[in-house]
């Protein structure tokens, strides 16, 4: 496409384009928007080096083609929301403007990173918001989908984990590291109490004793008890005792009672073992289990159920003229223009609605918002807070928007968060929250539509 642009006469032209998802991941109520400091970071060092060039040529490309973009670089403007914000489907979350050309060569990255962190770091808030203040860990390397476990567990933190076992993503994104040993240390040893002495010999000052690899209550907790008082002998603490099979909620209890009454109320009980947020809150709530912190492996870091996020980048003008997508599927037919998302506060301070603006109209002119695809559905918000969600954030190639830390990324999530009502965030069929369009842009899109047709 970009060739095609390159040779049409289309080089110069300036696009518009629109980052949205049609909808919320895990039949949930919203999705945390991750992933956009690094892919400001990559579109940032977005070049063609000499390797690729010759690649491509290979691949048939022509050679005024591959001289632009030995040359090339983004030098288009983007705005976006914040990362870390709660966003909602059919709203404009990124929008993209500069030449055709840049606009389309970036879009694939756009949507690989985008859509993967946001994924994750939904399934991580949900998790985050059953554990009522216990901690988890991201476990999930071994069965993520190869390097996208780096990614993975940067989104995950930022949903909520305390850490992570990925030690090379703790290296690179400033995320605290932690392990434990597998049942492959235990039977290196002659004997389960053996192994639990080598370890802790090593780590005195950090130790969590996995105590199931024989028989979690008649030889895994007695041993962890053995070497948690010899560790006190020394003036060292067990850290905590792993349960990773059978019934949590049953193990954990007997386990604790065991630490308990040989005196070691210190000793945290960690689980692990194919959890999610529907196990963690039935863990917690209705079993009363007695488990400290968690370990979350396969479900988070791969964002299961859920494949994908099903985020697009779509086109919504051309050197200045609107244009959308028509499908026979309502849900697939786009907005034109230049947007803005405006979030809308009820008199309590909570988020009541989201508003899709033209860019450059007045909110405090927009008095009622449209259901995009039933207008017949409709909002007065003509006396409502409204707060603009895009900000730039690159313009003319160069980033311009505040750096953040994955703690701070995490702290803004939790502050939206705790502004958005509770019945969107029940997992069984959650409240749907109401995004409208002004009246003006309804009219755009109508007058769109009836000369296209």
């Amino acid at each position: 496409m970009a060739q095609g642009y390159f040779y049409c006469g289309k080089k110069e032209d300036t696009a518009t384009f629109n980052y949205f998802f049609r909808t919320n991941p895990f039949k949930g109520g919203f999705t945390v928007f991750a992933g956009l400091q690094d892919l400001l970071k990559m579109i940032s060092e977005f070049t063609f080096n000499a390797s690729d060039i010759e690649y491509l040529k290979a691949q048939g490309f022509r050679k005024e083609f591959l001289e632009y973009l030995a040359g090339f670089r983004f030098s288009g403007n983007i705005l976006s929301a914040r990362e870390g914000e709660i966003m909602f489907p059919n709203e404009p979350v990124v929008q993209v403007e500069g030449n055709v050309i840049e606009c389309q060569l970036i879009e694939s990255l756009l949507l690989n990173i985008l859509n993967f962190e946001s994924l994750i770091a939904t399934k991580a808030f949900r998790i985050k918001m059953v554990t009522n203040g216990k901690i988890f860990s991201d476990f999930g390397l071994r069965r993520a989908q190869g390097l996208g476990s780096l990614h993975a567990s940067r989104a995950a933190f930022i949903g909520g984990a305390s850490s992570t076992s990925n030690v090379m993503a703790g290296k690179i994104f400033d995320i605290p590291v932690s392990g434990t040993q597998a049942h492959s240390w235990i039977q290196s040893f002659d004997s389960e109490l053996e192994a639990f002495r080598a370890y802790v010999e090593a780590h005195p000052d950090n130790s969590i004793l996995l105590v199931d690899t024989y028989d979690t209550l008649r030889s895994g907790i007695p041993h962890a008890i053995a070497v948690a008082k010899e560790l006190a002998e020394s003036g060292k603490k067990l850290l905590a005792v792993r349960l990773d099979s059978g019934d949590l909620a049953y193990l954990s209890k007997k386990a604790r009672k065991m630490l308990d009454d040989a005196g070691l109320q210190n000793v945290k009980i960690v689980a692990s073992n194919q959890l999610n947020e529907h196990v963690i809150k039935s863990l917690l709530k209705d079993q009363n289990a007695a488990i400290d912190a968690f370990g979350v492996g396969t479900e988070l870091i791969t964002g299961k159920d859920d494949a994908a996020l099903d985020g697009v980048y779509k086109l919504s003008g051309i050197n200045g003229q609107p244009k959308m997508k028509f499908s026979e599927n309502i849900e697939k037919v786009t907005l034109p223009c230049k947007k803005q998302v405006y979030r809308c506060y009820d008199s309590s301070g909570m988020f009541f609605r989201d508003a899709i603006l033209l860019a450059g109209e007045n909110p405090e002119e927009a008095e009622t918002i449209y259901n995009a695809f039933y207008p017949e559905r409709n909002t007065n918000i003509s006396k409502l807070k409204k707060e603009p969600l895009l900000n730039a954030v690159i313009k003319n190639g160069e980033i311009i928007s505040d750096s953040y830390s994955l703690e701070d990324i995490h702290q803004y999530l939790l502050t939206r968060a705790s502004l958005l009502p509770d019945e969107h965030k029940r997992f069984i069929s959650p409240h749907i929250y109401k995004v409208g369009i002004s009246e003006k842009l309804l009219e755009t899109r109508n007058a769109l539509v009836k000369s296209l047709k």
